[in-house]
């Protein structure tokens, strides 16, 4: 579990919807607001999205550190935000952000740029 308090401001009708795992925590897929590109995945609790939406600065849970971060305190990467969407099951949230520098530990523009994986399988056919 968490290292941290259960408490937050969060709506509790925000609150009411979010499905969490057994840690309480919850995806949270970052997306360039203005081109659609995926940029990164980040984990998020309650309190890291009531920071996200009151300071407009994408907030995430590390699980490895467990502690919050604010995206680019330390790189100078910022993630303005620009929405945040729940999505239809309440598992995961969709932050738009402007992203300033890259969104990828290593430096890079995105998480998702080291290489595509070859699909093997046929696509099904609509109908």
């Amino acid at each position: 579990m968490p290292a941290r308090s259960s408490a937050t401001s969060l709506d509790p009708e925000i609150a009411a919807r979010l499905k969490r795992n057994a840690d309480g925590l919850f995806p949270a897929v970052a997306q360039q607001h203005d081109t659609g590109e995926v940029l990164m995945l980040g984990w998020m609790d309650d309190e890291a999205l009531h920071r996200t939406l009151t300071t407009g600065r994408a907030t995430y849970f590390s699980r490895s550190r467990r502690e919050y971060w604010v995206k680019g305190d330390t790189s100078g990467h910022v993630q303005h935000v620009r929405s945040v969407a729940l999505d239809c099951d309440g598992d995961t949230v969709l932050v738009k952000v402007d992203q300033v520098g890259g969104a990828c530990h290593t430096g890079d523009r995105t998480c998702f740029d080291a290489g595509s994986l070859t699909v093997v399988g046929e696509p099904a056919e609509e109908g």
